[in-house]
């Protein structure tokens, strides 16, 4: 099982105070070091967290592999053009959201997002989608031929343990078994933390999460490298 570091919210507690620090490229420099395989960041359109220079400086200095998470518009597109990262997410925005609440709705936008992916993969950048675990959404992901996706696992992380997490877990070994058959590369993410995270890194079509949250918060009690090792460490015998 890989992990993909999403180091937003190290730029959330930066503009709290409108301050130089923390740097999340130093984040994404450590992360790599201690061993996660990929950096994530969603430039949103109110840049409330990451912004362009954090970008493009990413794209200088990440060595794994840079997954720029983004609204399927205009702008992005010629932003992910210029910087030309690894791969492109495509993901659902609202301005009220405190972060991102669900999935794109691929089944309502295919007309607009089949283009629009074919325009990004023209470029030489892999394409994914941040979908819900619902079948025929994934389905149409495989329709407008993205071949990754990212099962978002936040209605399972928000649960508490009992029937209905299980049930949540359940649409989820659904869904990747379902975009597996499809062919499609499967990763999950969304909520994920150091307790709740085994049960989904031990679904055999997942080979890869994306953590961002709890790894910034663990970050601030044990420092960033310990924090990725020890989240390392509980998925890697997947």
């Amino acid at each position: 099982m890989k992990l993909a570091v999403n180091v937003d919210h190290f730029a959330t507690i930066r503009e709290a105070r409108r301050s130089h620090e923390p740097e999340p490229i130093l984040a994404a420099l450590l992360a790599e070091q201690a061993g996660a395989d990929g950096v994530v960041c969603h430039l949103r359109g109110d840049r409330r967290h990451i912004k362009e220079r954090d970008l493009k400086v990413l794209r200088e200095v990440v060595k794994t592999k840079l997954n720029l998470e983004m609204a399927a518009t205009e702008e992005m597109k010629k932003i992910a053009f210029s910087i030309k990262p690894d791969i492109v997410s495509l993901v659902p925005e609202r301005e009220e959201e405190l972060t991102t609440e669900g999935g794109l709705d691929v089944l309502s936008n295919e007309k607009h997002l089949t283009p629009f992916i074919w325009d990004i993969k023209k470029a030489g950048i892999k394409v994914s989608i941040f979908v819900d675990p619902d079948l025929k959404q994934i389905e149409v992901c495989h329709k407008v031929d993205v071949t990754l996706i990212e099962l978002n696992t936040g209605k399972y992380a928000d649960l508490k343990p009992g029937k209905e997490r299980q049930e949540a877990l359940a649409e989820v070994k659904k869904a990747a078994e379902r975009g597996h058959e499809l062919g499609l590369e499967i990763h999950a993410g969304h909520g994920l933390d150091y307790k709740n995270v085994l049960p989904i890194a031990a679904i055999p079509e997942i080979k890869e999460l994306s953590i961002g949250f709890s790894i910034v918060a663990r970050s601030a009690m044990v420092g960033i490298e310990k924090a990725v090792k020890e989240m390392i460490a509980l998925i890697e015998k997947y």
